[in-house]
């Protein structure tokens, strides 16, 4: 019977072997995004479709363990932790314990924990899990920086037993939705996989990257003040993502991830929209689109070569940008050059467009620096401010 069960395993061995082939996938691409800013994500997809797979080829790509915890089949006290008795707990309290995936992850100090089927776990279950992805803390136990957290869940129509996500657990994710490409189903069964590269940071592009960053979603909400939090009024909308200011600081943090790495411009979209929600975030690509902001470290590394957008919203998501890049590396050459750029808007004649950007500008002063002849035209609004006072 041994050598019966032998030759089975061998059989099964080949039929799972396979090849890889270089490819490309937005929907892992967005997810890696949304991983390089260590931000909560969520995969929605049907039972099947490849979730898990997409978590283990990942995690394999970044050289990272997986724990995968099934949300479903576990109760509050995993997440929260279960008592126990210390030497003195009139002293020292009643200590919360771990579970063992936890314990697993803190000694390896990285890697990917995975929350599967998470829209079937009870409002209990999703509650104690609450405090998993806001505090990262499982018990008494604190994750280390390095540990990801991505969750899985099917749309409640086709989970079994499924629930709607409280609001204030879904809109501490990032909501991905998880396809499948019949061809490529097709050709991996053939014996063939693809192998998406994983979007790496470039540590030149971060200083810029953050910047533009800034200055788009910053630019954005001022001029569309309305969207800076908006709750949905169904529970299925509510389960999903929506605008509020916790979920536009992701949508800053993924943009600042795409623009370090070079991400296509279609996986930026999906993990900004899977962010604030598609309402919004189409929006806010729309604005993108037609800003076309330069790269703030150009700009003040030739302050006299670039020429202010016509445009109001353009000029002030660019002159947020450029006072966000002096603010990441604050040296007098960098402020001098940031009051350069500002001074074309008191040429172009819109001072008004500028006095926000200048008096954080005139923030990040040094009191050892002199005043630059670039701030004339903010004098009366600085001495009001006390910058300069």
């Amino acid at each position: 019977m041994t050598d019966a069960l032998d030759a089975a395993d061998e059989l099964n061995r080949r039929v799972v072997a396979a090849r890889t082939e270089p490819g490309r996938s937005v929907q892992l691409e967005a997810l890696s995004l949304a991983v390089i800013a260590n931000l909560p994500v969520l995969l929605w997809g049907e039972p099947g479709i490849g979730k898990s797979a997409g978590l283990e080829l990942l995690a394999g790509t970044l050289g990272v363990p997986l724990e995968t915890v099934i949300a479903s089949v576990h109760e509050p006290s995993d997440f929260a932790g279960l008592p126990i008795i210390g030497a003195d707990p009139a002293a020292d309290g009643v200590p919360m314990a771990p579970p063992d995936w936890a314990v697993r992850v803190a000694r390896d100090g990285r890697g990917l924990v995975f929350f599967d089927e998470l829209s079937s776990a009870p409002p209990a279950v999703q509650a104690a899990l609450l405090r998993v992805v806001l505090e990262r803390r499982v018990g008494s136990l604190a994750l280390p920086p390095a540990v990801r957290i991505v969750a899985a869940a099917n749309p409640p129509a086709s989970a079994a037993d499924g629930w709607h996500l409280s609001p204030p657990l879904a809109n501490r994710f990032v909501h991905l939705r998880w396809t499948h490409e019949p061809r490529t189903v097709a050709r991996g069964l053939a014996g063939t996989w693809p192998a998406p590269p994983v979007p790496v940071v470039d540590p030149a592009a971060i200083s810029g990257a953050v910047a533009r960053a800034r200055g788009v979603v910053s630019g954005f909400l001022t001029a569309r003040p309305g969207l800076a939090h908006h709750l949905p009024a169904d529970a299925e909308a509510r389960g999903g993502a929506w605008p509020s200011p916790r979920s536009w600081e992701m949508a800053l943090r993924l943009l600042a991830a795409g623009y370090a790495t070079g991400a296509r411009p279609e996986a930026v979209s999906a993990a900004v929209v899977g962010a604030v929600g598609d309402g919004a975030g189409l929006e806010i690509l729309a604005y993108l689109e037609e800003l076309d902001l330069p790269d703030p470290e150009r700009v003040l590394a030739r302050p006299e070569a670039f020429a202010l957008p016509e445009r109001g919203d353009r000029q002030l998501a660019f002159l947020t940008a450029v006072v966000a890049a002096v603010q990441g590396e604050p040296t007098r050459e960098r402020w001098e050059a940031g009051w350069a750029v500002l001074a074309k808007a008191v040429d172009a004649g819109v001072p008004d467009v500028a006095a926000r950007a200048a008096a954080d500008l005139a923030a990040l002063r040094d009191t050892s620096w002199p005043v630059p002849d670039g701030i004339d035209g903010f004098v009366d609004l600085l001495q009001l401010s006390g910058a300069f006072g």
